[in-house]
This record gives structure tokens, C-alpha cells and sequence, in this order.
């Protein structure tokens, strides 16, 4: 009988590590303001002061989120091996990897990896595509809806009176404002809204199948997924694909 030898390998710097919990709190945090906002009148939410206070919440912690974001894609050209975005976004002869790592799934002796496996790579990318669109398209509501950094005061500026300081526009008061520029802004930040809330609706998603994946793997083929993005090292009982 085969004796299956252990062996711990360090793989997940400190400052991806920070990034993935710094995201997790911040995603968390941004989708419960996120459905607070969405139905604060079914929850009796209805005051301006109220809606103007959830917003400024969200849009506080997607600064944090998008900082740590833009972090990490920094991060991913000058970090560790594994963290580097040359070992995550898939390249040539990834078609190969992914074949064969699925055929070892089939097999029942799957393929074990020190960073992310090819399916996990995919996802990776798929889930930075849906955050920075997150990020830009809440950037821009934060600025057309509650005048705030870095697009806030010129869309002040942009919808203003007049003779009207921009810096004196409160949010949802339109007695200040320009009626044609404002529902020109109107019409503008819609759009951003849209594909805002159906991104979140889709990142949703592929957190659920993150989370289901993680599982998977760590009763199915071990390398302790999830310790390893606390001290940074996976426990390995073969020799990595990628050492």
C-alpha cells in the first residue's frame, strides 16, 4: 500500500493574502448596503436623509474596496510567483493544462497545483473583470448621485445653476440645478446603474460557485484551500503541476 508523503509548500504572499480577506469583508459589506438600498422602501426606509446616508455608507466602502482592488492589480506584476498575474491569466498552452487537469478530475487522481488550478485561473479573471467593472461604474454613481470623489465636482459643476456654487448641491435637490442638464445626467447615470446592479447580481453568482468549488476541491483532491489564505502555505500530497 501506497504511503501518501505531505509536504508543505509556501505559496500566498502576505499582501495577496491581506487583499483577498480586505475584499471579502468589503464585497460583503458593499452587497448588504447594496440590498438595503434596493428595498429601503420595502424595509420602511423612505426618508432622503436615509437614502442619502445608505449611499454614502456603500460608496465609503467601495473607496476601500476599489483601493484594494487597484492594489491588487499592482500587486499582480511585481508580487510573488504565485500571485503574479503571469501565472494566472491564461496564456498559450492553457488550452492543454485545462485539458488535462480536467482529465485527471475524470480519472479520479486530480492534478494538484500551488496556485491557482486552470479552472481557478479562470475564475480568478472572470471575478477581476466583474469587480473593476464594479468599481468604475460605482465611481461614476457616486459622483452623479451624491457628488462625491473623483467625478463628483464636475458633475456639480456640469448640472449647477447659473450662479450657483457646485459645492453647494445637496443630493436629490434639484432647486439648484439645471432641469435639462439634470435629466441629461438622468439618463446618463441609468445606464451605469444598470450594468452597476446586474454586475453585482452576476459577481453574486460567481461567488456562490467560488465558495462551492473551494469546497469541492477541499474534500476532493486537499491542498487546504482555505487555510492557506490565512498562513499562506498549502499541504500538498503530490508534486505540483506548476512547481
Amino acid at each position: 500500500m501506497a504511503i501518501m508523503t505531505l509536504k508543505q509548500h509556501a505559496v500566498w504572499d502576505l499582501p495577496t493574502r491581506i487583499f483577498h480577506w480586505v475584499n471579502f469583508i468589503t464585497v460583503v459589506g458593499l452587497i448588504f448596503m447594496g440590498l438595503l438600498m434596493l428595498y429601503a422602501r420595502d424595509l420602511g426606509i423612505s426618508s432622503i436623509d436615509a437614502k442619502i446616508s445608505l449611499k454614502t455608507i456603500h460608496v465609503l466602502i467601495g473607496y476601500l474596496f476599489a483601493l484594494n482592488l487597484i492594489w491588487r492589480l499592482v500587486w499582480g506584476f511585481v508580487g510573488g510567483r504565485y500571485s503574479r498575474w503571469s501565472n494566472i491569466v491564461p496564456g498559450r498552452g492553457f488550452m492543454t493544462t485545462l485539458k488535462h487537469y480536467l482529465a485527471s478530475i475524470k480519472s479520479g487522481e486530480p492534478q494538484q497545483f500551488l496556485g491557482h488550478n486552470p479552472m481557478g485561473r479562470m475564475a480568478v479573471v472572470v471575478l477581476m473583470l466583474l469587480m473593476m467593472t464594479l468599481a468604475v461604474t460605482g465611481l461614476v454613481r457616486a459622483g452623479t448621485d451624491i457628488y462625491y470623489p473623483p467625478f463628483g465636482s464636475f458633475v456639480a459643476e456640469y448640472i449647477a445653476l447659473p450662479n450657483v456654487e457646485p459645492g453647494s448641491l445637496k443630493p436629490y435637490d434639484k432647486s439648484k440645478v439645471d432641469p435639462a442638464r439634470f435629466q441629461e445626467l438622468k439618463s446618463f447615470k441609468h445606464i451605469y446603474g444598470e450594468i452597476h446592479l446586474y454586475t453585482a447580481y452576476a459577481l453574486m453568482l460567481m461567488i456562490s460557485f467560488h465558495i462551492a468549488a473551494v469546497v469541492r476541491m477541499e474534500v476532493k483532491e486537499g491542498g487546504s484551500l482555505v487555510s492557506a489564505m490565512f498562513n499562506g502555505r498549502k499541504v500538498l500530497g503530490k508534486r505540483p503541476e506548476d512547481e
